[in-house]
């Protein structure tokens, strides 16, 4: 008997299946084999069509089945991550009145601003431990101010799991940590931000009824099940955004566990009980997956750094090697430091922990004669880790404590000089886990039943890859970051 996960991802649709009795996974695919597109009708806006969503999901359920052979009533339950922040809206009908403005769309950037100032800093910071940013609840607005008559066929607003839970039940309903994410929860009231609502003029009766995140939300109904391939009745036990979801799959959920991602862009997450939003314009800070009104809060801090993999990715593009592993090998041949060569990652647009700054890549103190492209592959991997400890540092500052670290089999986790830089000036250990979302989705579906012993027993034993330990010998590393940090603030200062 199996568990079925859905990872809803603005480039593909990746879809799991986990063995219940063991929690390994059986199989997993993405849908389509290529990225999904999206619409970009202006300079900063990012839309796709939620029924594309939907129509991924449905092969995606139907190829599993048939390249594992596995029969739909063999399927016990459903788990839903998917991309955060985007906005879906539905008329009566439960059909989408436009395409999705998704989380990569910047439209509502200044609506958000101005609200931030209107309700009150102080008051923000109290109520929604955000500024009102970029998120849903501002996208909306956007809808409202530039779409009106659009805007008065809207029955619900819908995340983007929401949608995709609806096309499988026929049931809308969303999440606390989904309504958090939107910035939409008020967390000092226990309800629905109806400073949010009010500032912005949105009925009350636009919000979704709210389950929790972990039990039965709905079931696949009747139509849901011709569609995608399920068997009707299969309960849907849980949904969330993809940074807590990827959190959840590396076994992440009490204060002072961190999972941080090394993709094209990085990713910190730490959960805490604190409720400090002393750098909330420069952490996000959302209701965790395990959040429960009323008990000890479970909040995701969230950094996100834009420059990170996409610089190395660039460097392999254009220095005349051959894959990554050749690139760690030249850096490994270098001292820690670089021989003083520093790279400063941020090339990839405004950095929100910079307080927005767009200071772009920077290589710096190259001797001509006596650095080579191995001082390149070494510095770059350097100020890479540098970007994600100096954030840490500012997560430490916000009232989180690190005891343990988790993160996903990605490159740059994969480069040993990489992982054991970001260890030794964190000073804890580093677990690496071979896991996805959808995997991580499929698990949490059995956390209806409230085992998380059991669900840390899954990833352990099955995902466990090895641990890095810090160097015993600090100093260089020390010597190297406060080096990268004196040049970050010449450049910031500029």
């Amino acid at each position: 008997m199996y568990y079925l996960g859905l990872d809803i991802g603005s480039s593909s649709i990746k879809a799991s299946l986990v063995e219940i009795s063991s929690g390994k996974s059986v199989g997993v695919l993405q849908e389509p084999e290529t990225e999904m597109g999206m619409l970009a009708v202006k300079n900063g806006w990012a839309e796709q069509n939620p029924d594309d969503w939907w129509e991924h999901v449905c092969k995606a359920i139907q190829r599993l089945k048939r390249e594992l052979d596995i029969s739909s009533e063999h399927i016990l339950g459903i788990g839903i991550s998917y991309q955060m922040h985007g906005l879906v809206v539905v008329d009566k009908q439960g059909k989408p009145l436009r395409p999705s403005i998704i989380w990569c769309d910047s439209r509502a950037v200044e609506i958000g601003d101005t609200a931030f100032e209107a309700i009150g800093p102080e008051q923000c910071k109290k109520h929604l431990l955000n500024s009102p940013a970029n998120f849903t609840a501002s996208k909306l607005k956007w809808v409202k101010e530039n779409e009106p008559e659009l805007y008065d066929q809207i029955h619900k607003f819908m995340l983007p799991g929401d949608y995709i839970a609806y096309k499988l039940s026929g049931v809308i309903n969303t999440t606390i940590s989904g309504l958090s994410e939107g910035i939409l929860w008020d967390f000092k009231e226990g309800r629905v931000a109806e400073l949010v609502l009010e500032h912005y003029g949105f009925d009350h009766d636009l919000v979704p009824d709210i389950v929790a995140t972990f039990g039965e939300q709905s079931k696949v109904n009747e139509q849901g099940a011709i569609e995608c391939g399920l068997t009707a009745g299969t309960p849907i036990y849980y949904r969330a955004g993809d940074q807590p979801n990827n959190a959840l799959s590396l076994n992440v959920f009490e204060p002072g566990e961190v999972a941080a991602t090394g993709g094209t862009s990085g990713v910190v997450y730490a959960v805490t009980d604190s409720l400090s939003v002393k750098e909330s314009e420069r952490v996000n800070n959302f209701a965790h997956v395990n959040y429960v009104q009323g008990a000890d809060p479970r909040i995701g801090k969230l950094l996100c750094i834009n420059g990170a993999g996409i610089q190395y990715r660039w460097l392999l593009n254009n220095l005349s090697v051959s894959s990554y592993q050749e690139m760690n090998e030249l850096a490994a041949q270098v001292p820690v430091g670089s021989d003083g060569v520093c790279m400063i990652p941020f090339g990839n647009g405004a950095e929100r922990m910079l307080n927005n700054q767009e200071i772009g890549s920077r290589l710096l103190n190259v001797n001509l004669n006596n650095h080579t492209k191995a001082h390149v592959c070494r510095a770059a991997l350097e100020g890479i880790a540098f970007s994600f400890v100096y954030g840490m540092d500012i997560m430490k500052s916000d009232g989180i404590s690190i005891n343990v670290m988790r993160v996903g089999n990605d490159n740059l986790f994969r480069s040993e000089i990489f992982a054991n830089t970001v260890a030794t000036l964190v000073g804890y250990e580093i677990e690496l886990y071979n896991t996805t979302g959808a995997i991580g989705a499929a698990r949490a579906a059995g956390l209806h039943q409230g085992d998380f012993e059991q669900f840390g027993s899954y990833v352990m034993n099955n995902d466990y890859v090895s641990t890095f330990k810090p160097s015993l010998d600090q100093e260089p590393y020390v010597k190297a970051y406060e080096g990268w940090k004196k040049e970050l603030k010449s450049i910031s200062n500029q």
